[in-house]
């Protein structure tokens, strides 16, 4: 894929979906899924897994109320705190990118609104997901309970650190961009895991990680804007 994926907090207002208002019916909410899901397939998304998932999870439900009228355009919405949902060819092609199997356990770092931890919860026997902002990851927990997502594990904390008593995982996706890789991840990855993350400052690259005997073999995708990873990393 060599088009541009940006992930960012805008500041305008977006035009709405045809689903028209605030007040869009269940039944309009779900075209609108479909649309959204076969606009990625027609992008170069190509796991039918992938594919399912994303037309399982319903991301209305995972942004502001004002917001839902927007929730399947292709573009990242505010969620507060700084924070965005990343527009849904981000969230395809990264977890395209793991290559998942049914029985992976994933690692996530950076839960945000529980998006994308319910996309891998379609995909994988159990998910642990870390949020740095309590606010974020207490409403994150209590919106992928109500939802039944029962195979996702949430945790406040820096995501630096992953979630080492859980270790190792098949996986590991990465949701805000990291100056350099976090080398305790790199170390709960199990040998041939993947960990996809976006690499750099200002110049950021969506990057795919693979460990091999003890060693990691990188792989550059494409550009990206990612929001920062914050906490140890920075130091």
């Amino acid at each position: 894929m060599t088009f541009l994926l940006i992930f960012l907090a805008l500041a305008w207002i977006p035009a709405p979906c045809a689903a028209g208002s605030a007040a869009a019916t269940e039944d309009e909410l779900i075209r609108e899924r479909e649309r959204m899901v076969r606009g990625i397939a027609e992008r170069g998304i190509r796991d039918e897994r992938v594919l399912s998932a994303l037309h399982n999870v319903p991301r209305h439900a995972f942004v502001p109320s004002d917001l839902i009228p927007f929730a399947y355009q292709n573009r990242p919405l505010a969620i507060g705190k700084g924070q965005t949902i990343s527009q849904p060819d981000v969230v395809a092609t990264m977890t395209e990118a793991l290559g998942l199997a049914p029985s992976d356990r994933v690692l996530e770092i950076g839960t945000g609104s529980g998006y994308q931890a319910a996309v891998l919860a379609e995909l994988v026997q159990e998910v642990y997901t870390v949020e740095i902002i309590p606010a974020l990851g207490e409403r994150a927990a209590e919106r992928l309970k109500r939802l039944g997502y029962d195979n996702v594990r949430v945790r406040i904390g820096d995501g630096y650190h992953g979630w080492p008593e859980e270790a190792p995982f098949d996986a590991i996706m990465v949701t805000a961009a990291a100056p350099r890789v976090p080398r305790p991840l790199v170390e709960q990855l199990k040998e041939g895991g993947r960990m996809v993350l976006p690499l750099g400052e200002r110049g950021q690259l969506l990057t795919l990680l693979t460990k091999k005997a003890g060693a990691v073999e990188i792989r550059e995708l494409f550009p990206v804007v990612f929001v920062p990873m914050t906490g140890k990393v920075r130091k």
